[in-house]
């Protein structure tokens, strides 16, 4: 995936997006913009990603058990970054298991994170 910027053809300088291009299908892929965590989780949750995820060491947990790195795949990623508190730091990910569960994982980064494997790390794509 190659990502494409979008810029204000008046004033060619000025950035104003940033839009996953599949190159494959030659597809934009336009991710919704959301201003709080709370948006981002309710408006997934709407569109069918209604399991709680969490984070463990080597996996993600719900209520029918942990799955594996290898078992899902992360559909969509919101970052969101506290305007005063490093605390307040964290990404929403949309996620779909290969069992056909999709839900949600909400990870707090920066000071309050938690440790987790190389896999995990990997997956989630920071640290």
């Amino acid at each position: 995936m190659l990502f494409v910027f979008i810029s204000n053809s008046s004033n060619p300088g000025r950035f104003i997006n940033l839009v996953p291009f599949h190159l494959q299908t030659g597809n934009c892929f336009y991710m919704k913009v959301y201003d709080t965590v709370t948006a981002a989780i309710e408006d997934l949750r709407k569109r069918g990603y209604t399991t709680d995820f969490n984070l463990v060491f080597d996996s993600i947990q719900c209520n029918s058990g942990n799955v594996r790195p290898e078992d899902f795949d992360i559909t969509e990623t919101y970052r969101f970054e506290g305007d005063t508190d490093p605390g307040d730091e964290a990404v929403v990910y949309a996620i779909e298991t290969k069992s056909g569960l999709k839900g949600v994982l909400m990870y707090g980064y920066g000071v309050y994170s938690e440790d987790m494997s190389e896999d995990m790390i990997r997956k989630l794509g920071h640290r």
